[in-house]
């Protein structure tokens, strides 16, 4: 998806960079023994500051 050109749905601009939340807010999974977190990284609109997607950087540490 990072090669197509994408504008942001709130004002139609078309720079959209990427950002990774502070360390201490990751995501942790549920139900493990040892909360291993995995940082969070923003998509977002150089203009208007709209964030369009979040996602976990590691999914693999919520698997089973």
């Amino acid at each position: 998806m990072e090669n197509q050109i994408e504008q942001c749905p709130k004002c139609g601009c078309s720079e959209i960079g990427k950002g990774k939340q502070a360390p201490q807010a990751g995501v942790f999974p549920l139900g493990k023994f040892i909360p291993i977190s995995s940082e969070i990284i923003h998509r977002i609109c150089t203009h208007c500051g709209y964030v369009i997607e979040s996602y976990v950087e590691n999914p693999s540490k919520f698997k089973g």
